[in-house]
């Protein structure tokens, strides 16, 4: 059965849909960038619907802003009040509960791995995570649509091995001043500042379970992946509390059947007791 029902957060008032289920292990399905909490073409109710067909009661809500919910949408870093609003309506609806765990994709993700824990979530998981800081939409668009450093290596390092561009190159057939600013972008180093490090920062010391999730070849993705690579996340890639399941795709919101199936079933491997 489906539910549709509203609580307050901040003097405001949020939107929320429960797929209800009679299972002590909740979903919390935390929704990223504006999107609405149905997800884009419905992803998110139709995840929803299925896992609560396995026994386990899944909450979505439209978070201050967003969709059918009051408030001003300040962007995902705002958003603590939010997930601890959802987190005691989903306790209250469903008394049975006795661990909670929320996933979250893109800056949700984010948003989950800075203000899950102090919510009350239990466990998380985390897909695609945003690590990308700008100044608005157009410049966060941009930013994740430029390729990584790791990526620009090894698009050079696939030229410099085929016959065709070394000629292209000694025959002047190259853009030499485009060459550069690739060659710069390629042996730049990731700066660890802002976002990235509050995120490295707070996987470090996480003391509950993590589920990291990343699609290969989705520009959000690699730019998480690059920074999980680095050094300065080493201690991350040390927390016992966390794993990393990656997927051969380039789908950020899991939208084709096999990676719909894939997401289901690395959920599903977290809510057993």
């Amino acid at each position: 059965m489906r539910q549709h029902f509203t609580f307050p957060c901040a003097d405001e008032t949020l939107a929320a849909t429960l797929d209800c289920a009679t299972g002590t292990t909740g979903l919390l399905i935390v929704s990223g960038g504006n999107e609405i909490r149905s997800g884009a073409h419905a992803g998110m109710a139709a995840l929803a619907a299925e896992i609560a067909a396995a026994g386990h009661p899944v909450l979505r809500y439209d978070r201050r802003g967003i969709g059918d919910s009051s408030g001003e949408n300040n962007g995902f870093e705002s958003s603590a009040d939010d997930i601890a609003a959802a987190v005691s309506a989903f306790r209250t609806r469903c008394p049975q509960l006795a661990r909670l765990v929320a996933f979250g994709n893109c800056d949700a993700a984010s948003a989950l791995a800075l203000f899950g824990p102090a919510a009350g979530v239990d466990a998380l998981i985390l897909a695609n995570m945003w690590t990308i800081e700008a100044n608005d939409d157009a410049d966060q668009a941009e930013a994740a649509s430029t390729m990584t450093a790791s990526a620009i290596r090894s698009r050079y390092l696939a030229k410099l091995k085929d016959p065709r561009e070394l000629w292209r190159l000694a025959s002047g057939g190259v853009n030499i001043g485009k060459l550069v600013r690739g060659l710069r972008q390629a042996t730049a180093k990731t700066e660890v500042t802002g976002l990235v490090a509050r995120l490295g920062e707070g996987l470090a010391t996480l003391d509950r379970p993590a589920t990291l999730l990343a699609a290969d070849h989705d520009r959000t993705a690699m730019w998480f992946l690059e920074h999980w690579a680095s050094e300065a996340f080493a201690p991350a890639r040390a927390n016992p509390h966390l794993a990393l399941h990656r997927l051969d795709s380039g789908s950020h919101s899991f939208a084709n059947a096999s990676d719909k199936a894939w997401l289901r079933e690395r959920i599903l491997a977290v809510l057993p007791e």
